[in-house]
């Protein structure tokens, strides 16, 4: 065994294991080989006496680079946000600036306890560079329309994609996994978006796109296409494959059931969803039909951070009071949704709970804080009270990322000065 983790309250992601600050944890290479009570021995004891141990979050929606922008264009609808004040931002980057953006956000990630996410921007081979710096595990999307290729040629686009495939999938010892951006029903014709669906479906890959985020969006797609923009995805055979679709706000019950015949997983984006006036997903109702659903931070500059524990406050928060009922998205909901549910999203099969033979991708949480007193429930405890800033030690694939809040794989403050210096020359 090389690490073990003692005394610590255990949050397995479905439930509290233990609840006494008696359990331990036992890593071995990249992998969770005991939990229990039973002391054991290791080369590395990390006492965990204060700490709640639970998964590593999962952030299953986000634009990392987009933390350049961050507070930079508030209070607009989310057309004019994208076309007023992140368009032309987004004209303007070049590697160097997705260099320093991803690892600007990656720090963010880690120190607020996220150790999973998957990615939709620019530039992606310099990310998933950032990414196997950092230690942390992703999944990175590209898309047909977002290669490279000027002139938008469908084979040279195919070829990049594989390319950047065959270069980044599985890579990190399999902290890297990439997928096919579909951005939107708005950025394709029905031809790219069936020519996706048959690469996706030709090459195994699982797609990640946006789906009926604004009311507005639902309506010119009835427009354009005739039908919504799941239908329209549905139709060209989207769905078909593994999809991860993020937002899901104005869709109806038979759109829903559309997602749970075809496995869709969708995002809830509690955060930018509010700050962008988009509306509120219909979370309790596709959670009672039994969609798994997911949670992610959206990019920065519509949240305006990646802080998971955040979110998941806000996910738990913002149903109950629309929907004038205490009961719904529970705690434990909440928590699966943060990680059983998001490293399904994300496409790892054995991440997102604390399990013998899962990978040991874990935090710990200091939760012998003001805001954590009396800690009478640790489950309820993480959503309503603990912050990102409660997270003490990360740890992802068995490999220490961070400890005693000191990041081990990144340099904080040269990231935040490069960070400062792209900003500067965008905006």
């Amino acid at each position: 065994m090389d690490i073990l983790i003692k005394n610590v309250r255990i949050i397995t992601g479905d439930s509290v294991l233990m609840d006494a600050g008696t359990g331990n944890i036992g890593i071995t290479g990249d992998s969770i080989s005991y939990i229990g009570s039973e002391d054991k021995q290791a080369a590395r004891v990390i006492n965990g006496k204060g700490m709640i141990a639970m998964p590593g979050l999962q952030n299953a929606h986000t634009h990392t680079s987009m933390v350049l922008m961050r507070n930079y264009i508030t209070d607009k609808p989310l057309e004019k946000w994208l076309e007023e004040g992140i368009f032309p931002i987004e004209a303007k980057l070049n590697k160097k600036h997705i260099k320093n953006g991803s690892l600007l956000a990656l720090t963010e990630m880690i120190k607020s306890g996220t150790t999973s996410f998957l990615d939709m921007y620019y530039e992606v081979d310099t990310t998933a560079e950032a990414v196997l710096k950092a230690g942390i595990r992703a999944n990175i999307s590209l898309g047909l329309l977002t290669s490279h290729d000027k002139e938008n040629n469908l084979e040279n686009s195919k070829t990049e994609w594989k390319n950047f495939h065959n270069t980044y999938n599985g890579a990190g010892g399999g902290l890297l996994r990439t997928s096919l951006e579909v951005h939107s029903v708005y950025l394709y014709d029905e031809k790219g978006l069936m020519d996706s669906a048959d690469f996706a479906a030709e090459t195994g890959t699982m797609i990640h796109c946006h789906l009926s985020e604004t009311r507005s969006e639902v309506e010119n797609s009835i427009a354009k296409y005739g039908v919504s923009p799941i239908r329209e995805f549905l139709k060209c055979g989207l769905l078909d494959v593994p999809t991860t679709a993020a937002h899901t706000i104005w869709i109806d019950d038979e759109e829903m059931d559309i997602i749970l015949e075809k496995g869709v997983v969708p995002v809830h984006c509690a955060s930018s969803n509010m700050f962008l006036g988009s509306g509120f997903a219909p979370v309790p109702k596709m959670l009672k039909k039994g969609i798994p659903v997911a949670i992610g931070t959206d990019g920065a500059a519509s949240n305006n951070n990646l802080d998971m524990i955040k979110e998941m406050a806000f996910t738990a928060l913002i149903h109950k009071g629309n929907n004038l009922d205490p009961t719904l998205v529970n705690s434990t909901e909440t928590v699966s949704m943060a990680t059983a549910n998001g490293a399904r999203a994300i496409g790892f099969k054995d991440t997102g709970m604390l399990k013998e033979g899962y990978k040991a991708d874990l935090i710990l949480i200091d939760s012998d804080k003001a805001h954590n007193t009396p800690l009478l429930n640790p489950l309820n405890a993480l959503i309503y009270s603990t912050k990102g800033s409660d997270v003490d030690t990360v740890i992802v694939n068995g490999k220490i990322l961070m400890e005693n809040r000191e990041l081990k794989t990144l340099d904080e403050e040269k990231i935040k000065y490069n960070a400062r210096q792209s900003a500067v020359e965008l905006i």
